[in-house]
Formats: structure tokens, sequence, C-alpha cells
């Protein structure tokens, strides 16, 4: 399926694309001949000499015995991973990996596959000089567990919205510290759920505070503007990964990740214009979707679909007990409208009719006992887009109409094959929720009831609560902030939010959790799993 992006790959861009896939497809595995990682030589006049891997590692698309491994050299250089069941590295295997050039922007991945169920893989990362072979950088070590081929305990969490309306890594604060926060639960696994950066939202040095008090940002000059060239997009990710929170989690938390609007600018949707914002002078919204696009795909480690290298929708089975759909609710949607339509068409299309057609056939074949679906915006709460259209799917109490019309179907086609244990899990609003849509309480009625759960943000401004469309019937069973809490909380105040939840091997309840940025768990639903 090919995205709504207005754009051809150019020849700089194709070779990346083909760097990108092939590098990861025809990796292989051999044994390593000793123990040891491959070391540079004994003399080396100058560490300068060394390529060197300034953002540390990444692990991600963990799906079943496969997984990407991502890092990024400082210069031209060929990607090495060694990998083993051992912390010692005793055993291990070896994957001679892609060149990380300057069309990639000296970011590579590795494929890793035919992996063992159940154990943790340790891995480390380094890269070779192009010019000299015997030369590489110091390695970088980091670990992730790969799911169990049986029913077992599965524990993962979720959040969005990183580093926006200005809140930056301040290291007085202790910088992005929730990702320590995060960390320290030890989840499976992460799912990121869109706003990874904030390419419309410039880090400035100094922010001052309601109390008087200064909100000090490291800051850089790619994050100090709106992002408009490839080079400041990339800077955006770059920014983010200064943060010794985020590096340390990324080594030992694989990473699902999806995109939202912020990753381009704000409500973007294809074929948009800019309209009255004098910080950008690139206008082609188009052209700075295509850049967003690239620059994530290049710094998040997903696996780059070979047939269309632009996709970020995907799914993932994590043993018998869940399988996880991560949905683009952005490349293909149609215009922001005021979204009352009667009757569905392009105009109206939230994920598109591909999209949609691809998720009915995932979930209607999925065996797995819990089906989630990772949606980068809450279904039931009313996002505007100025004063008359609307960002999201709700569009304000009544029967289903514009992009409502799109879920309707979607929920009626889950009613109708009678897919058990569907639960929604989300970010993009800036506060913690749980949602609970009831048919009978809803003016669409033909679904089988469901939850919703909210978690955000992740060093970002906190604003809300929205309010509740009631077309599918929502409820709200918690709400983390106060109902008049004043816009744009900072990071300080405590208003962080992340879920987690807890599929027990047994029982296969599922357990959702969320939790502040102290670690303290603010709410808890045990959801027992329907059966036949």
């Amino acid at each position: 399926m090919k995205s709504n992006f207005p754009f051809k790959l150019n020849r700089r861009q194709f070779l990346l694309t083909s760097a990108i896939t092939t590098g990861g497809i025809i990796a292989t595995n051999v044994l390593s001949k000793s123990t040891g990682f491959a070391q540079a030589p004994a003399i080396i006049t100058s560490e300068k000499a060394r390529p060197s891997i300034p953002y540390g590692v990444a692990s991600g698309d963990i799906n079943g015995n496969r997984a990407v491994i991502w890092s990024r050299s400082d210069r031209p250089a060929r990607m090495i991973v060694e990998y083993a069941t051992d912390e010692s590295f005793r055993g291990a295997q070896r994957v001679v990996g892609p060149t990380a050039i300057d069309a990639s922007d000296y970011t590579a991945r590795v494929y890793l596959k035919d992996l063992p169920s159940d154990e943790r893989i340790f891995y480390r990362v380094s890269f070779r000089d192009l010019s000299d072979t015997k030369i590489y950088s110091d390695p970088v070590e980091g670990s992730f567990r790969t799911p169990a081929a049986y029913r077992q305990n599965v524990f993962f969490a979720w959040s969005g919205d990183t580093a926006g309306q200005g809140w930056g890594i301040n290291p007085d604060f202790g910088g992005m510290k929730i990702y320590e926060t995060i960390r320290n639960v030890k989840p499976d696994f992460f799912i990121h759920s869109g706003d990874n950066i904030y390419a419309d939202g410039p880090i400035q040095a100094e922010v001052k505070l309601d109390d008087g008090s200064i909100w000090k940002n490291i800051t850089t000059p790619e994050k100090s503007k709106v992002a408009e060239t490839l080079a400041e997009f990339r800077g955006n990710y770059i920014y983010n990964l200064l943060d010794e929170n985020v590096r340390r989690f990324n080594a030992e938390v694989p990473i699902l990740a999806q995109w939202d609007d912020h990753e381009t600018r704000n409500n973007w949707y294809p074929g948009q214009t800019i309209v009255d914002d004098d910080r950008y002078t690139v206008k082609d919204v188009s052209l700075l979707s295509q850049r967003a696009n690239q620059a994530f795909l290049e710094y998040l480690p997903i696996r780059i679909n070979a047939d269309d290298p632009t996709r970020i929708y995907r799914s993932f089975k994590h043993g018998p007990n869940l399988e996880i759909f991560m949905l683009d609710e952005r490349s293909y949607r149609g215009p922001n409208t005021t979204n009352r339509q009667t009757e569905q068409s392009a105009e109206t299309a939230f994920l598109g009719s591909a999209q949609v057609r691809w998720l009915k056939n995932q979930l209607r074949k999925s065996t797995a006992t819990w089906k989630v679906i990772a949606s980068d915006m809450p279904i039931g709460l009313v996002v505007p887009d100025g004063p008359t259209n609307f960002e999201n799917l709700a569009n304000g109490d009544g029967p289903a109409l514009g992009r409502e019309l799109e879920l309707a179907d979607l929920l009626r086609f889950i009613k109708q094959n009678n897919i058990k244990n569907v639960v929604w899990l989300t970010a993009d609003v800036h506060y913690a929720a749980a949602h609970y849509y009831d048919p009978n309480k809803a003016q669409f009625q033909d679904f089988k009831p469901f939850w919703e759960f909210v978690a955000g943000p992740l060093n970002s401004g906190t604003f809300g609560p929205n309010k509740l469309d009631n077309t599918f019937g929502p409820e709200v069973k918690f709400l983390a902030i106060p109902e008049d809490l004043k816009a744009n909380r900072p990071p300080s105040e405590g208003f962080q939010f992340f879920g987690t939840v807890k599929i027990d091997g047994y029982t296969e309840v599922m357990r959702v959790a969320l939790v502040n940025l102290e670690g303290k768990t603010l709410y808890s639903v045990d959801l027992p799993p329907e059966k036949d």
C-alpha cells in the first residue's frame, strides 16, 4: 500500500532506501571466532582517528524471533553487531551490517533473525572505519528480551509526546527523567504513541515559570527554530538523544514507534499548506512531511518495509497472549474539515481504505488472546483545529458523521466477526485517562464495548482535559489531572504520565495501570479476557 505522500523518491533517497532495506536483509549471522569483540589495533595515534557512537544504541520492532538494532556513527563506517544470550558474550554471533553514510546521516540498522525465544539477548554495536578496516569504534552495549513461544507473563509500557511546548533537557531537573522512571519498571518493550519530536516546537535556553524561577534547557541550533530542512528534522531526533536518560532507556527497552502530527508540524495532513505562520520559509507541507518521514525512519529502530519504504503502520506478535497493531493516522487522512459529512469519501478518511482493510484482515486472523490497537489519537476526545474544523475523529455529540463513519465501520466489523479482547492505547492529548466505550450509552450502538487508555506526556507540557464526544458512548473512568488545570504545565509540576500493561500468562487477565513521573500507580484495572 502506498501512502498519500505526493512525491517520488529522487536518486539520493532511493540509494538511502536501498542501503537501509538491503543492508538489513542481506546481513548474515556468522559465529565469532573468539569470545571477544573485534578490537581496534593496539596502537592508534589519536581517538579522532576512530569512529565513535555519540548517541548510543537502540532495539525495536521485536516480533517473534526477530529484532532491529539501531545506532549512528560520527562518520562513514560499517555497522557491526555481536550478540549472545550470555552477558559475557560467550558463543556470540556476529553480523556485518550496512554502511552508515551521509545519505542516512550516518545512521544504520541490522536485522537480527532466528533468535531464541524467551531469552535476554545481549548485543554490542561497533563501527568499522571504511578507509582502514583495522580501525573500530569502542563498542556500545544494549539488551532486550525476546517473546516466549508459550503463554507467559507479558509486561510493557506506553506513552507519547516527547520534548514539546518548549520543555527540553534541563540538567538541573535531571533531564528527561520520566524515561528513567519507565526504564526502572523494566518493561519488555515500550510503545511510543507518537510525537517523538516537536519539529514545530523550538527549544529556547530559558523559560520563565509561574513562580518566577527559570527552567533552563540545553539547546542546539537545529532545535532553536522550527524544522524545515532535513538536517533540522534530524537534529530534533539528535536533540532527544543528548539526554542520558533517553540513551540508557533505548539501550535496555525495545521500542515500537509510531508518529503523529508534530513529527512534521501541528495538525498536518497530506496536501496541507501552511497558513499564517511566519516562522516557516518552506511553505510546502508535502515537502516538510517527506523530510519528516525520512528523519523518523532514519532515527528510530524500525524495520523498513521493502515494498513501501515510507510505511509506518505494522503489527507485532508477542507470544500467544498479545498482538499489537500500530496505526498511522497521519499519512492517509483527508483534510481537517468541519467533519460532518454524511457519507464516507476520501475527504473523511482517517486511516484510509487500504489501511482499514489491512487492520480488519489482521484482526480477523489474529490468534492472540489480546489485540491491542496502538492509536496515535484518542477515539472520542474532541481536538479542534481552529474555530470550525476538527483534527480528530470526534466532531461533537451526535450520530456518526465525517471521519467517525470510518471508525463506526471498523467497530461494526469487530462486532460482526466476534473479535474478542480489543483494547485501544493512545497518547496525544498530554494527560492520562481511562475511557470505557459502552454501546448502551452511545449514539452509534452497533459495536462491542471496549476500553481506551490514554497516557502522556513525556517531558512536554501538560494540557486538558478534552471534551468527550458521545457518539460511541465513552465514559471517563479515571482522569489523572484536575479539571481546571492551567494549560502547558511544565514537567517540574509532575503531571507527566505513562501506562503499563501486564498480561498474566496463566489467567490471561490484563492489568492496565496509569503511572506518574515518580513511578506511583494512580489507577489500575483488571480486564478478564472474553472467552468462547
